[in-house]
């Protein structure tokens, strides 16, 4: 129990500045680590050193000695959500500046063996409407004044064998998360009135795993090219009082009640690499339809696809890439989950765009840095029984900067 309450206390700490952390497919990173972003969030077929250790832990294969990759990710998106009631109002999330960690160490221990920990946040979402107008007596209903944020961060440690070509890996994942969600709902027993709903913070630890392969082609030929597969486990979350309060305020059922199941993933990628001229692509299915939780809010399983681009010279390298994943959220007909949906939860960013790069300063220490750019989205959906509309647009962009040292 000690432990426990330490270790509830170091992760709360670490999430002092990550408000709301707006990931990009659905509530997934693009990647972790800045080299992966600065690609398009290519790291199935390509080693990132160990930062792969959560990508495709097989990858970490690639460490030559002992190598410890400590940064984060600064993200500015901007949300507004205009809705009919009254005349078209449109307000502007103020949740437009978070920040997550992410550190990796990964290991050498001799010519098979490889081993490693780390600790990354991956996933996250939110709002921030509590200083909209919020007037029902004049229909001012200020988007509820929702608040919303998720946060989830995983603990590993990446183990990876290599005999040739082959590389095999596995990364326990111990996941924390916490999720709130609080807005104005109107009291059952009066029907006029209004009264904040929320339960306050909760959180949960539960398990997962990450499964990685990366198959070198050298030896049959085809020097440079990688191959990778990945499959992360689904990890299920329970955040009490908070999901089946926010569906019955609105008059619905929750399903699965305060369930918030993360969607297991299948992926695979390649890489080529020729000179100084780098090429990678990754193809992954996130299903978040079989869920509990996300499929109960008719989220739609995602593909996504990444492409990137890396040149390299003797004490530096310029990345730059592209990333596309259909938004998972859909318009159903259910009109509570279509308004929880783009209120609450609008992960609708499917483009994006980055650029990154590599300073060696020394041999032993580098710089990585990755701009990543996800222009406008935006989603209409029907919300009531009269057919009134919510509209959302979101914009992203984010700045990961990462300092690597090897030894």
């Amino acid at each position: 129990m000690l432990f426990s309450r330490k270790l509830t206390k170091f992760i709360t700490l670490s999430f002092i500045t990550a408000t709301a952390l707006h990931a990009t497919n659905g509530d997934h990173l693009i990647a972790v680590g800045a080299k992966a972003r600065g690609m398009g969030g290519t790291s199935i077929g390509i080693s990132h050193g160990a930062e792969s250790g959560l990508n495709n832990p097989s990858l970490i294969t690639s460490v030559k000695g002992t190598e410890i990759s400590f940064g984060g990710t600064i993200f500015m998106p901007t949300i507004e959500t205009t809705t009919s009631f009254p005349n078209n109002t449109s307000y502007t999330s103020a949740s437009d500046l978070n920040m997550i960690p992410e550190v990796s160490i990964a290991h050498k221990i001799n010519e098979n063996w490889f081993i490693g920990i780390g600790m990354w946040g991956t996933a996250g979402m939110g709002v921030d409407y509590r200083d909209a107008t919020f007037n029902p007596a004049v229909s001012q209903m200020g988007n509820f004044q929702m608040v919303t944020n998720l946060q989830l961060m995983q603990f590993g440690v990446p183990i990876a064998y290599k005999m040739g070509g082959l590389s095999m890996g596995i990364t326990p994942i111990l996941q924390y998360g916490n999720l709130d969600i609080n807005f104005m709902a109107r009291q059952p027993t009066n029907p006029v009135t209004f009264a904040n709903k929320g339960a306050g913070l909760s959180q949960d630890f539960a398990f997962g795993y990450n499964l990685g392969v990366s198959y070198n082609f050298v030896n049959q030929g085809m020097k440079g090219l990688t191959v990778g597969l990945i499959y992360k486990s689904s990890i299920e979350m329970e955040y009490k009082g908070q999901i089946k309060t926010s569906i019955e305020a609105f008059g619905g059922t929750a399903k699965n009640g305060d369930i918030l199941e993360q969607p297991a993933e299948i992926g695979v990628g390649f890489s080529y690499v020729s000179g100084k001229h780098t090429i990678a692509f990754d193809y992954k299915k996130i299903q978040w339809s079989s869920t509990k939780g996300y499929g109960d809010f008719d989220w739609a399983d995602q593909d996504v696809y990444a492409l990137g681009y890396q040149y390299t010279e003797n004490n530096w390298a310029l990345r730059v890439g592209y990333n596309y994943g259909k938004s998972p959220i859909t318009e159903g007909t259910n009109s509570i989950n279509n308004a929880l949906n783009l209120l609450g939860f609008p992960a609708n960013s499917e483009q994006h765009y980055t650029l990154g790069g590599t300073y060696d300063i020394s041999d032993a220490f580098s710089v990585d840095l990755a701009y990543v750019y996800s222009p406008k989205s935006s989603d209409t959906f029907k919300t009531t029984a009269v057919q009134v509309p919510i509209t959302t647009d979101h914009t992203e962009s984010s700045v990961s900067f990462q300092l690597v040292y090897k030894f």
